[in-house]
């Protein structure tokens, strides 16, 4: 099945799940290459710094590799999944509760199968949270919230990810934002999946609680060099079982956005476009190739910074 532990961890939704943790103290890490790439082609006028973000990450995690802040500092604005601020209105809590709990008179105790169920009570004796709570979520909320309770133990959090650090700064620098979906798009993702769809998430997120330290560091390692095709083989993981949630989280959006990303081009401004690391790679299906198909130019922001191209 797809890896959903990375999957989730790259859609913007997941981080508000949960109040922020406390952060990590680490030591920063040295920059790296990074998943920055600027997009251009002949005939229009615009220019994306097309960035591949960690919607999580911790202390350690930074300082981000210089792309981010070239890409930021030739920006005239920002694009980013969500408008910013979005997730963080009193609105969201209220409509996340509402999509994601059950009805009186349903429950997920009776939705999934009883291994699965004595598979969550497991997890939550270990995590010390009431299973009474559990029992009004569906079965995609409660994925959401075993999977925003795990990266945080690990000391990640929103407050640390990439997308949060350059909407602080623009706010502070004041250049303006807007986003390529709303929440509710992002919401319905979930709330539309099928009984089953629901199931089989819970099922696979309660079966890659062990592995997930290890997969975290694997991405997180593939996203510093810019290595979107082990980001994206991550996530691709024996997909083929389950094609349509691949279809649904990545597939459609990455098309979706296309139209969008090409009106910008065609704008004349200089963009800093920031989505998950995980829609940029793939074929054809990935954002990058998407472009390219369009007949954009992309190189890696280290040549423009080099100098052995002009931005």
């Amino acid at each position: 099945m797809l890896r959903l532990s990375i999957l989730l961890c790259l859609l913007a939704v997941l981080p508000s799940c949960l109040p922020p943790a406390v952060n990590s103290e680490a030591k920063a890490a040295q920059p790296h290459r990074g998943s920055v790439w600027v997009v251009d082609r002949e005939g229009s006028p615009g220019l994306l710094f097309l960035c591949g973000t960690i919607h999580i990450l911790r202390q350690s995690d930074h300082p981000l590799a210089p792309g981010y802040d070239f890409a930021y500092q030739q920006s005239q604005k920002l694009v980013f999944e969500l408008p910013p601020g979005a997730s963080e209105a009193p609105e969201f809590s209220a409509r996340l509760m509402e999509l994601g709990q059950y009805p009186e008179g349903e429950s997920l105790d009776a939705s999934v199968s009883a291994e699965t169920w004595e598979k969550l009570r497991t997890w939550a004796k270990s995590r010390r949270k009431s299973m009474a709570t559990f029992n009004r979520f569906r079965p995609w909320l409660a994925s959401l919230f075993i999977t925003s309770e795990e990266y945080q133990a690990l000391g990640a959090s929103n407050d640390k990810g990439a997308d949060q650090l350059f909407e602080n700064l623009s706010r502070r620098d004041r250049k303006p934002g807007e986003g390529l979906e709303t929440v509710e798009l992002q919401l319905q993702l979930f709330s539309q999946l099928t009984a089953r769809q629901q199931a089989e998430m819970l099922e696979q997120t309660l079966a890659e609680v062990s592995t997930l330290p290890q997969e975290y560091e694997t991405m997180i390692t593939a996203w510093k060099k810019g290595d979107i095709d082990t980001l994206h083989g991550l996530i691709n993981r024996e997909a083929e079982k389950y094609p349509e949630l691949l279809d649904i989280f990545i597939n459609r959006r990455n098309h979706a956005w296309i139209d969008r990303l090409d009106t910008l081009l065609t704008a004349g401004e200089k963009v800093m476009v920031l989505v998950g690391a995980g829609h940029l790679g793939g074929r054809p299906d990935g954002v990058l190739a998407l472009l390219k198909a369009r007949g954009c130019r992309v190189r890696h922001v280290s040549e423009v910074m080099a100098g052995k191209t002009s931005p």
